[in-house]
């Protein structure tokens, strides 16, 4: 009975999107139809997304951007948060709780109230407008130290001590023995960090002032407001903004599972 229940309900938020991609496949005149016409009778489907792609504002140019400021934004992003929470929870060092209480207090600045400062930094030192500036904005996640932190302190301190006797040191030990073992929450956060960055509209929108540097966000807004009255064009842009969402959550959804066993094993 659960089951029957949980499927209705994953099949009403489902809906939305099947309208949508259903929609994209349409020609204009047939996207506000009533009834519903779920599976399309007249197909538009290669001229709505031929439009999409690479017509006066080609999605390929946009995806392209975005795909360069996502998985660069990711790896530094995985890279720092890693090594930062193995720092904080396995190294000891003068002041280390201290600090690590400082960098956790700046989460609760909101991003918003730094908007002005950084700006006014990245436009002093060349990084405003930029690929690299984007990158760097969201490379540095207080979140993603915190969340990492708690994986690593799981790691029984035996076996560290264990690798030390061997000659090993935190370099070695982190990447040869803490990494792999927290391999699923780091897959996690690479994930989420990738979705969040992909979905950012606030800072591309504040940094970035030239149409060929645009992310797909920029795009979607840009776009949306040229074809306003063109529902099935503005859908056809929508699937393709979030496909490849649905490809890395596909691909990582193994990862994600494995990295929430991992959190709720205790001891």
């Amino acid at each position: 009975m659960i089951t029957i229940i949980v499927f209705f309900c994953s099949l009403v938020f489902l809906l939305p999107f099947i309208w949508m991609l259903s929609t994209s496949f349409k020609i204009e005149a047939d996207v506000f139809k009533f009834p519903i016409e779920w599976i399309p009778e007249r197909w538009n489907a290669i001229s709505n997304y031929k439009d999409v792609w690479f017509g006066d504002y080609p999605f390929y140019l946009y995806y392209w951007n975005s795909i360069k400021v996502a998985v660069s934004t990711t790896l530094l992003s995985v890279t720092v948060s890693a090594m930062a929470a193995y720092g904080f929870s396995k190294v000891r060092f003068p002041a280390g709780g201290w600090l690590f209480f400082i960098v956790l207090a700046t989460y609760m600045v909101p991003p918003q109230a730094s908007l002005v400062p950084q700006f006014l930094l990245f436009r002093n030192i060349g990084l405003f407008d930029s690929h690299l500036g984007l990158v760097l904005l969201g490379s540095f996640s207080v979140l993603g130290t915190f969340m990492l932190r708690q994986f690593f302190m799981g790691i029984h301190n035996d076996l560290l001590e264990a690798a030390k006797i061997d000659g090993a040191g935190h370099w070695k030990i982190f990447w040869r023995i803490a990494v792999p073992i927290v391999k699923p929450a780091i897959a996690t956060y690479a994930i989420l960090r990738f979705i969040w960055t992909w979905n950012d509209y606030q800072n591309p929108l504040i940094f970035l002032r030239t149409d060929k540097l645009y992310t797909i966000q920029l795009a979607m807004q840009k776009f949306t407001t040229i074809n306003g009255e063109f529902y099935s064009l503005i859908m056809a842009a929508a699937v393709s903004a979030i496909l490849p969402l649905l490809i890395v959550f596909i691909i990582g959804q193994k990862q994600v599972i494995e990295g929430i066993a991992l959190g709720g094993v205790k001891g």
